[in-house]
């Protein structure tokens, strides 16, 4: 579970009360300053760094200490909001393969014009569930498509929830969607 920007790890770790995880061991790993980096996901990547590079590591540190405790990747899932949904996307995207499930509250791939060349791998059909708001004060709907899209030429089965004129905030039918498509198996 990756937290938002001003979040922490306890808050996103939080969210667990409202999803079926059951027999689910949780990972939340806590951004310095409460940021995983400093500037806007559609911001110049150079403008981000070092910091973006800092925390795409830190999530594939979290991975590996998760594959050490004996869970392959096939049953890890990533929930992430805002800041963490751009991040978790972001790392995703970098390392393809078959996951449980990837759920985005808010977010899109990070960068001011997207890479394609840098996305690699393959989900195989992985789901991934992404909400937003239309519009976000943060990210734009047609980010969040883009995004969609290079996921999807990835082998990701992507589904797409945007609400009118939602809050930047996680709401209860986003947790309730959350659970229906990706935590049922886990009830």
């Amino acid at each position: 579970m990756i937290h938002g920007r001003g979040g922490s790890a306890e808050d996103i770790a939080s969210l667990q009360r409202f999803l079926h995880l059951e027999d689910m061991a949780i990972y939340a790993p806590q951004a310095t300053n409460n940021s995983w980096y400093p500037y806007s996901f559609m911001a110049p990547e150079e403008n981000n760094q070092p910091a973006l590079d800092s925390a795409i590591a830190s999530i594939g540190e979290v991975v590996s200490e998760i594959k050490a405790n004996g869970i392959d990747e096939e049953h890890i899932y990533f929930l992430g909001f805002s800041q963490g949904a751009c991040l978790t996307l972001e790392y995703v995207a970098r390392n393809a393969k078959k996951y449980g499930g990837i759920v985005a509250f808010t977010g899109g791939l990070i960068g001011e014009q997207l890479q394609k060349s840098r996305y690699q791998g393959d989900f195989g059909q992985t789901p991934i569930l992404i909400t937003t708001s239309d519009p976000d004060l943060h990210v734009p709907l047609i980010r969040v498509e883009d995004s969609i899209e290079i996921l999807e030429t990835l082998g990701a089965e992507v589904s797409l929830k945007v609400y009118k004129g939602k809050m930047h905030s996680i709401s209860k039918e986003e947790l309730d969607l959350a659970n229906k498509l990706m935590f049922a198996g886990s009830i």
